[in-house]
């Protein structure tokens, strides 16, 4: 169960390590929102950025923890699913600073939701709840 675990905590931590690039970045209509929003003030996207960089880091380091030795350790396990769920776990909790959204109100109509809920934090319950299975898999493994 530990590489089952293992497994799906590096499908996290690629999604946390690229998502944040490919939708704030190269895809255009993401993008168009974001760093490439002519109207966000250089700061603005300096912070998106910083964010994206995070993102990055944070899903590298967890994916060179789960495949730095074989087989992997429990505390490793437990050490990447950390790190992977850092980022969904801030995009759950930005809200609470005033003047923060999901979404710039210009873009509202055009963004989809799920079940109407924003996308980000969809896809952010999703690979959370990968990872908390990822945890039980690697607290209680089956013999």
């Amino acid at each position: 169960m530990l590489e089952v675990a293992r497994w799906l905590i590096t499908f996290v931590a690629f999604v946390t390590a690229l998502g944040g690039l490919m939708a704030d970045y190269f895809i255009p209509s993401s993008g168009a929102q974001h760093i490439k929003n002519p109207r966000w003030p250089p700061h603005a996207k300096f912070h998106n950025a910083q964010s994206i960089l995070m993102g990055l880091s944070m899903g590298v380091l967890a994916i060179a923890i789960l495949f730095r030795q074989s087989p992997v350790s429990r505390s490793g396990l437990l050490l990447a699913a950390l790190l992977a769920s850092i980022y969904w776990l801030c995009i759950f909790a930005a809200p609470i600073f005033p003047g923060t959204a999901f979404v710039d109100p210009e873009f509202a109509s055009a963004t989809p939701k799920l079940m109407g809920i924003p996308g980000q934090l969809s896809i952010g319950f999703v690979l959370v709840a990968i990872l908390l299975v990822a945890v039980v898999l690697a607290i209680f493994p089956s013999h």
